[in-house]
């Protein structure tokens, strides 16, 4: 006996399948781009990730924004902004661990101006210059300063695969930094399926992927997850390399995608593609919702 049709249509929407989007002249093209795709979700850079400073948001970007989420149906909760690459909130140095500390506090005030209310971010590299629990201690700290001088917006701590000198590639070191978090009501975890399997966590079979997300969610808690990034490997189990490939190519193939497709407690948060071969991101978004 099939779902009824209502009940099916309410469930294949508590998934929110989408991918990091261009917002190439404006922010507010953003969710227009994410609409072609056949997104229900998006990432977005709020500003060149490649630069340290850009010029604020203008009030007409602000409202078309807006306006164009809620044509498209996109509310925050389906919407995961990302920083810039150059920040490190670990930074064992004053002057660099300054700039990133200003560079953060912007990001998370772009995203308050524009309603959103999480932002993802890599949590930072010791450089080989303080040991591990400094960088973690370090982290954590910025994002104190970060929260108290912003409301509405929860810092997303994304799990990396540990290449080089970046933390953040052990469930124990999110959990370290949530723990010195002061307002824990917003701070968050985004997890990173490439990075979690190039970190030595294996998803590629059900037994591996139950496993996998028992120790996560005794370690930190389906509580504090507040987004994915679901990208293959071109890397092996533990290689410590972060090298994204595209749905069903890479060493996780479909299956670790269809798990997360299927599993409840990925309901209701943005999935998001970074897959490098953008031109397939529609044809990997039906594939997702397919799998439900």
């Amino acid at each position: 006996m099939g779902i009824p049709s209502g009940r099916r249509r309410k469930f294949i929407l508590m998934k929110y399948f989408g991918a990091h989007v261009s917002a190439s002249g404006g922010v507010e093209n953003a969710p227009i781009n994410a609409h072609r795709i056949g997104a229900k979700a998006f990432a977005l850079f709020t500003k060149n990730q490649r630069q340290w400073k850009s010029a604020p948001l203008s009030s007409a970007s602000i409202s078309a924004f807006r306006a164009n989420c809620e044509k498209y149906g996109f509310s925050p909760s389906q919407i995961l902004p990302h920083d810039s690459y150059l920040i490190n909130l670990g930074h064992p140095e004053d002057e660099g661990l300054a700039k990133s500390r200003e560079a953060f506090l912007d990001e998370m005030m772009r995203c308050e101006q524009l309603g959103l209310d999480r932002l993802n971010f890599h949590p930072g590299s010791h450089l080989g210059k303080v040991d591990e629990e400094t960088c973690l201690r370090k982290i954590a700290e910025s994002i104190n300063l970060a929260l108290e001088k912003t409301s509405g917006v929860t810092a997303v701590i994304e799990n990396t695969a540990g290449q080089g000198t970046n933390l953040g590639f052990k469930f124990e070191h999110l959990r370290y930094i949530i723990d010195h978090v002061e307002d824990k009501s917003r701070v968050g975890v985004c997890i990173d399926t490439c990075h979690a399997f190039s970190a030595g966590y294996d998803l590629a079979t059900q037994d591996a992927f139950d496993k996998t997300f028992m120790d996560f969610d005794a370690i930190v808690g389906f509580g504090y997850l507040k987004g994915m990034h679901l990208n293959d490997t071109k890397k092996a189990l533990g290689s410590k390399v972060d090298r994204h490939e595209n749905i069903g190519v890479g060493f996780l193939s479909t299956d670790a995608f269809r798990f997360i497709a299927k599993d409840p407690r990925f309901d209701g948060i943005p999935l998001i593609l970074e897959t490098p071969n953008e031109e397939l991101w529609a044809q990997e978004i039906a594939l997702l919702y397919s799998f439900l």
